[in-house]
């Protein structure tokens, strides 16, 4: 290991790390997004590590077995952030991680690291990584993505679960299942699960009756969270169409209700 000065760099770096997962500022929620927010900090000159260092660093925290290095050093490979952009390093990272904490506290502060492993895993094991001795399989791309979704409650999972049930090549045609899933998602704060949703019970589906005032208040929130991301076009469309078809006086309510919900979202 290398040492810097009287402290080694694996401390320093997770040191940093563990701050920002244990005392996010307001904007970075999960230690997902912790991961992030120190890997910005210990940027170059402006952390004081260099990036040779930072992945050394790394790399000890994870033979250590710690799940948030494993994490960062999954992502920077998948992206080629700093690293070689090697998919198969980073399969291996998310795929340890999945493998030793499938049983992990559902809420504890690394959940959300292990169940987005999950989404991950399930993403190759979709597409192939033949690099990876790993072959296309959908059911073990669904099951993984399932264990997301429902031991961990992953937001982001269940969305996905949402769409694959509006997908009759994928977990079969069931805008019911759909609903549920994404119900699940927004009442979390995802933006685009808010959306779809919203859309559903607008426009009511075999065994849902239209609920035009509470899909437009979905819709109208989902454009909020989205707001200023790849996501916003097509949630502005769905909205725009809802409302040309919507009374004023269904307008009129959605608007209020949206306002009185929305603020519970803020948080996340």
């Amino acid at each position: 290991m290398r040492i810097m000065g009287e402290h080694s760099l694996i401390s320093v770096a997770m040191a940093a790390f563990f701050a920002f997962a244990m005392a996010a500022p307001a904007h970075a929620q999960t230690a997902v997004d912790a991961a992030l927010d120190m890997a910005n900090m210990l940027d170059g000159a402006g952390g004081g590590v260099s990036g040779e260092d930072l992945v050394a660093a790394l790399e000890d925290a994870a033979e250590a077995g710690q799940p948030m290095a494993m994490w960062q050093l999954g992502t920077m490979y998948e992206n080629g952030e700093g690293v070689v952009k090697d998919p198969v390093k980073a399969f291996g990272y998310f795929a340890q991680i999945a493998n030793q904490h499938a049983d992990a506290a559902p809420k504890g502060v690394e959940s959300d690291i292990v169940a987005q492993s999950f989404v991950k895993v399930g993403d190759y094991y979709r597409d192939g990584l033949p690099g990876a001795g790993i072959q296309a399989d959908s059911n073990r791309s669904h099951a993984l993505l399932l264990h997301a979704a429902t031991y961990f409650g992953d937001a982001d999972a269940q969305y996905r679960v949402g769409l694959l049930y509006l997908d009759e090549d994928e977990l079969g045609l069931n805008p019911l299942q759909s609903a549920r899933w994404f119900s699940l998602a927004a009442r979390k704060g995802h933006g685009a699960a808010q959306a779809h949703l919203g859309d559903l019970l607008f426009n009511g589906v075999d065994g849902l009756a239209g609920q035009q005032v509470e899909g437009l208040m979905w819709l109208f929130i989902a454009q909020g969270r989205v707001a200023g991301t790849a996501d916003e076009p097509w949630v502005t469309d769905l909205l725009n169409g809802a409302m040309s078809m919507a009374t004023p006086e269904q307008r009129t309510e959605a608007v209020s209700l949206a306002a009185s919900v929305a603020p519970q979202f803020a948080s996340f």
